[in-house]
């Protein structure tokens, strides 16, 4: 097999004048585009730190996954256990649950997204799995699943615990971009919510950016000695979505500053080049042993380019795949990468799949092929 490259443009503009650059007082922090996948801001992203209530997004996102499979209804009622009510009332974050008091799911993940309840969170995990040690496995798993590598989680409230819950800034953003991706309408229906009231008590969520930021929907904070205030962060402008994390900041106020500060240079100082909407045609590539000799590939999602504003950067587009493509093929399998190529070396890249599939050809077609294909690299 060979590496085979084919340029399929050159953009040429004027010459790039530098990224815009920002700095933060957060000790770590991390700004992604999810519309091109750049990272905007990286300081200490993989450092490992305590995510404090932001381990309550985990806790969310194995609730939704749950619900999205049909085997948790968020209709369904469960009843707060005495012990969890005597361990968990008035111990920081607080839903204000009753002993052996009834509450629906949604109720209970409203307690955990909105009001960042330290109860909510074990009596929901009680809920799913049992126990909260069983819960946590749960978490565990999933996390893998997704790709944070460097997470581990041993509560689900996110508690301190002697440091055995730990993750990481870019672990965080990989959660937010999972949970916004995986669930849509779980995640407009849970997220953003300005206030929510139970037995009677309005509590008002602690998101810094909402009706802050413009576009703010989402997600978590959180706050112990260990880790400082944190915060994982959202918001989608003229359809791009920007993710944040920030953590190790002395004090509430001084998380929504850089907060905000940081985002709005996100959207104000860079855009986004759309160069391919999802299911794009961007090349044939020849095929070798199948009924037809060539077959499209396409991008599976957007694909697009983060640039400042004000400037412009030459690049080349460039697709590479290993030769020879055989047949069969399915529909939608990976086959190749579109890469574009910055003139200071760095470089974007997405994933291009098959069109439509391909049955391998007999004998004779097979032959035929093979010799075309053989007579076109050499």
């Amino acid at each position: 097999m060979r590496l085979c490259f084919a340029a399929i443009a050159l953009i040429c503009a004027c010459p790039a004048q530098g990224q815009p650059t920002v700095r933060t007082t957060a000790p770590i922090a991390y700004l992604v585009d999810m519309s091109s996948g750049t990272v905007l801001l990286e300081k200490n992203a993989k450092r490992a730190m305590a995510p404090a209530s932001m381990t309550k997004m985990m806790t969310t996102y194995v609730v939704f996954d749950l619900i999205k499979q049909g085997k948790l209804d968020p209709a369904s009622k469960v009843q707060v256990r005495p012990e969890s009510w005597r361990k968990w009332q008035r111990v920081g974050s607080t839903m204000f649950l009753k002993p052996k008091q009834y509450v629906p799911i949604s109720d209970l993940l409203h307690g955990v997204v909105t009001l960042s309840g330290n109860d909510a969170a074990v009596v929901l995990a009680e809920a799913v799995s049992g126990s909260e040690k069983e819960f946590v496995a749960l978490m565990n798993r999933t996390a893998q699943r997704l790709g944070m590598k460097d997470s581990v989680f041993g509560t689900a409230n996110g508690w301190p615990d002697r440091r055995r819950t730990v993750s990481t800034a870019q672990d965080m953003a990989i959660l937010a971009r999972r949970t916004i991706t995986d669930f849509p309408e779980l995640y407009r229906q849970y997220y953003g919510l300005r206030k929510y009231s139970w037995n009677g008590i309005a509590q008002t969520n602690r998101n810094p950016i909402l009706q802050r930021v413009d576009g703010a929907d989402g997600m978590k904070t959180g706050h112990s000695r260990e880790a400082g205030f944190c915060f994982t962060g959202t918001a989608v402008q003229n359809g791009r979505r920007l993710i944040l994390v920030v953590a190790g900041l002395p004090s509430e106020e001084e998380r929504q500053k850089e907060s905000i500060r940081l985002l709005n240079h996100g959207f104000n100082d860079w855009r986004s080049l759309l160069l391919y909407p999802a299911g794009s045609h961007v090349a044939s590539l020849p095929v070798y042993q199948g009924v037809q000799d060539r077959i499209s590939v396409i991008t599976p999602r957007n694909f697009a380019l983060s640039l400042p504003v004000g400037s412009a950067q030459r690049y080349k587009l460039v697709v590479q795949y290993d030769r020879p493509v055989k047949a069969p093929i399915k529909k939608g399998s990976s086959l190749a990468r579109l890469v574009a190529v910055f003139d200071d070396g760095t470089s974007r890249e997405t994933a291009l799949v098959a069109a439509s599939s391909m049955e391998k050809a007999g004998f004779w077609l097979r032959t035929w092929n093979s010799l075309k294909n053989w007579m076109e690299g050499s």
